[in-house]
């Protein structure tokens, strides 16, 4: 079980580099928020876009396939599975679906017979039929509604960690840092601290790693010890994980404290007055064009991908 491998969330790819890790940070940053922020008001057409936007970026940027092929499967597998439970779901409206007729009103003539049946399922307008149960089959029952809200919650879920992971895979955590400090300077007119921000980011994004290698090294010295869960029961078993828990978080306060000692033999006093500039941001010809390719984004998003 390697959990740096297996799970390499918020980690950072520095082999090979693509063209996604010569963007700004800042640009790169743009395009997050751009994801993040254009599923609001949006029609489902333009969030299975998002989605296969994204995979189509993946893919043209070369990442090696074993950095993304489990996450990316993983991912849309569990997309799928909460797609189909919330398209059978009920939909909530509570609506229960009558005929216009009675059910005891006397038919005059064959042709209103067809016309009132299975009214509460169909209408017909004009030369459209319309149907808002697609699909009822004994306990299964799709709705319109009901699609609506599964293609919502799945096409948001993969976008929302798929993007965020991907950014946070071709970006360094010094770059992301820089970024945001870089943006964040109008901040300092209001006396925040934009700098130690900057810095404790850093640090955050630097500890990810150390978390999953204490959870890793502690999962292993319990499968090393072949230990009979039968016979511990529920109550030993919680026991155990409990000593692990606690054991997981003396080892990362000790990082912590470790962290700091280093960062203060080495003068780290104040984050103003012991500044390393990591990288020159400069925006280069790949990095407009990329804001270009940012504007006609939000053209088409707004010209129509608006659910109205």
């Amino acid at each position: 079980m390697d959990l740096l491998r297996s799970l390499p969330l918020g980690l950072y790819l520095e082999e090979p580099q693509t063209w996604l890790h010569k963007i700004d940070p800042r640009v790169k940053f743009a395009w997050l928020m751009s994801f993040l922020t254009s599923y609001t008001f949006a029609r489902n057409e333009w969030r299975l876009l998002l989605v296969t936007l994204l995979i189509i970026v993946t893919l043209i940027a070369r990442i090696p396939r074993r950095v993304w092929q489990q996450q990316m499967g993983w991912l849309l597998i569990l997309a799928f599975f909460v797609f189909a439970i919330a398209a059978i779901s009920p939909d909530g409206l509570g609506i229960n679906y009558q005929p216009r007729l009675p059910a005891n009103e006397q038919v005059f003539s064959p042709q209103a017979t067809k016309n009132t049946a299975n009214v509460d399922e169909q209408a017909v307008f004009g030369n459209k039929e319309y149907r808002y149960v697609l699909f009822h089959k004994g306990p299964v029952k799709v709705s319109r509604r009901s699609l609506d809200l599964a293609v919502r919650l799945s096409t948001i879920l993969f976008t929302v960690i798929y993007s965020t992971n991907l950014y946070l895979l071709t970006t360094a955590p010094e770059e992301i840092t820089a970024g945001m400090e870089s943006l964040m300077q109008p901040l300092r007119r209001l006396k925040l601290p934009v700098t130690e921000i900057a810095l404790t980011l850093t640090l955050s994004l630097r500890f990810i790693p150390l978390v999953l290698e204490e959870v890793q090294n502690l999962v292993r010295s319990v499968m090393t010890r072949a230990i009979n869960w039968k016979k511990l029961g529920l109550k030993g078993a919680v026991k155990v994980w409990m000593i692990v828990a606690e054991r997981l978080l003396e080892n990362l306060l000790l990082r912590a404290e470790q962290m700091a000692s280093a960062m203060m033999v080495r003068g780290f006093t104040s984050p103003n007055e012991h500044r390393v500039p990591w990288h020159d941001l400069r925006l280069k010809r790949w990095d407009w064009l990329a804001i270009a390719t940012l504007t006609l984004f939000w053209g088409v998003r707004l010209a129509i991908g608006t659910d109205v």
